[in-house]
This record gives structure tokens, C-alpha cells and sequence, in this order.
């Protein structure tokens, strides 16, 4: 059986960061970058000054994530961090429209991307990222975890398609349902200050 370890992203882990990420997607193009640049800085920003930018967003701290090991290789990837780190959330209208919870509360953290490499999908590795996240979120002192994952209602879809997180993955990990925001769009929220999390199983 495979051993799956995490860690939080440093500068010392960078190469792994990357591994991560350019296992097969978008995840090289984007460098988990889409959830925190508005539109007009993304589109005025090449892959490559992306990557700068990731780099530099890393090293100024804090982690702004979490890295996947199997069998000691980077395998997957997950953005968790303060929600008012994420400026395309407050910006995007049915997230907006749905969340309860002030835009301006350090407190309210958010999951936004997840990432695996191509030859670990369907392994469950994105729940392992999920359960590494929450802990993360609970010894940062956050008080909510949000979430904006994929109804994919059993259906098939593309990877690329999946990178907000799948709705089942955000229920195995403890999230409650709180609203569907649109058609297979649904906003998920942990109250951290309600208790422990689910026991994690393999």
C-alpha cells in the first residue's frame, strides 16, 4: 500500500510545489493563481510571470497550501488559506450572493483549487489533501473553512473541470451543504469551533 504524507508549501519544498502541479492540466498554466488575481491581472499575466508571482506569494508566507506525497513523491496539491486572501471570491457573483459570512473576517478561510497529478487520480489523494487542510485551517485559529466544489451528481467530467473540488470529497470531510450557488455548483462550510473533525479513514 501506497504511504501518503503532507506538507505545508515552503520555499524549500518549491520544486515539489511545481511537480504537483504539472502532472497533467491547467495546473502549469495557472499556478493556483486564479483564485487570488482579478481578472484583469489575469489576464495580463503570462505563465511564467505566474509562476513569479506563486513563488513570491510562498515565500512571503504564510503557506498557502499543501502538498501531497505518495511514496515520497509530490503528487498532489491543495489552496487553502484566509478567504480575504482570495480576491476573486468577493468577485464572483454567486459566491458572493450565497456566502453568509463577512468578506472582511481573516477568521473565514476557503479552499479554492485542488490539483493531482494524473497518474494518482482516483486514489482518493484529494480527500487526504482535504483532511491536511482542515488541520491546517484549525491550528491557524480559523474559524470557518468555506468551500465552492462541483455537483458532479455521479457524473463523469473532465478533470479540469473539478479543480474547485467534487461535493462528495467536501461531505466525507465534514463540510455541511448550505447552498446549491447555481446548477452543479454548491457552497460548503466546516465550523471549526463546533468540534473536532471526522476521523480520517483509508
Amino acid at each position: 500500500m501506497a504511504t501518503i504524507t503532507t506538507e505545508v508549501a515552503t520555499t524549500a519544498r518549491w520544486d515539489d510545489v511545481q511537480h504537483a502541479l504539472t502532472g497533467g492540466g491547467d495546473g502549469a498554466s495557472c499556478q493556483c493563481l486564479w483564485p487570488v488575481l482579478s481578472n484583469k491581472d489575469w489576464n495580463a499575466t503570462s505563465a511564467p510571470q505566474r509562476a513569479e508571482l506563486f513563488r513570491a506569494e510562498i515565500e512571503e508566507g504564510p503557506p498557502t497550501g499543501i502538498i501531497a506525497y505518495v511514496d515520497g513523491e509530490a503528487a498532489g496539491w491543495i489552496r487553502i488559506g484566509p478567504r480575504t486572501r482570495h480576491a476573486r471570491i468577493p468577485r464572483t457573483r454567486i459566491i458572493a450572493a450565497a456566502s453568509t459570512e463577512p468578506f472582511d473576517d481573516d477568521s473565514v478561510w476557503a479552499v479554492t483549487c485542488f490539483v493531482v497529478r494524473r497518474e494518482h487520480r482516483g486514489t482518493g489523494l484529494t480527500l487526504e489533501l482535504l483532511h491536511a487542510a482542515v488541520e491546517y485551517a484549525r491550528e491557524s485559529d480559523a474559524r470557518i473553512i468555506e468551500g465552492y466544489p462541483v455537483d458532479t451528481k455521479g457524473e463523469k467530467q473532465r478533470p479540469n473541470d473539478l479543480f474547485h473540488g467534487t461535493l462528495g470529497t467536501f461531505l466525507s470531510a465534514g463540510f455541511a451543504l448550505k447552498t446549491e450557488m447555481k446548477p452543479g455548483r454548491a457552497l460548503v462550510a466546516l465550523d471549526l469551533a463546533a468540534g473536532s473533525s471526522p476521523s480520517r479513514s483509508r
